[in-house]
């Protein structure tokens, strides 16, 4: 069997669009078998209902199985990025600047700058922006996501 010219120009094209396809799918939830650099100025930007952003990194598979998510929010002064909630995947969230207090097992804490939240997996939790300025925070996710169930949270004592 011979391929004429045509022929391998359209298997190379075919080829070159699955390339691009597995690379955005990388970068937007499937296989993460590949190192990549993420160009923060070059994420998309999406608003959010209380008058913040997200920015999502990436999300997908790694060879190792384990599901991962990355984004950034950015949380206006005296706003709440959703209720609190809990689900099954588990979260570290790095405050990049502003003041957030975060509401777990009964207890707050009042957090800033360079301050790491661990919530595990299936844990009510929620956060706040009670800062005068606007908080910047990295959410990495491990494990599968499923629907966020929203809870009611009151603080020891309150």
């Amino acid at each position: 069997m011979t391929m004429n010219r045509r022929e391998v120009c359209g298997a190379l094209s075919a080829f070159a669009v699955l390339a691009a396809v597995a690379d955005a799918q990388a970068v937007n939830g499937s296989a993460l078998g590949a190192s990549k650099v993420f160009s923060f100025d070059k994420l998309p930007v999406k608003a959010g209902s209380n008058g913040g952003e997200s920015r999502a990194v990436m999300h997908g598979t790694d060879p190792s199985g384990d599901y991962l998510e990355v984004h950034e929010t950015t949380l206006p002064a005296g706003q709440m990025p959703h209720p609190p909630h809990r689900h099954s995947n588990s979260e570290f969230i790095l405050i990049r600047e502003g003041k957030v207090e975060y509401l777990r097992d009964g207890h707050v804490e009042t957090i800033g700058p360079g301050d790491l939240i661990y919530t595990a997996s299936n844990k009510p939790h929620g956060m706040r922006n009670v800062g005068d300025t606007t908080a910047r925070y990295f959410v990495v996710s491990v494990g599968v996501q499923d629907e966020a169930t929203f809870v009611t949270l009151v603080p020891v004592g309150g």
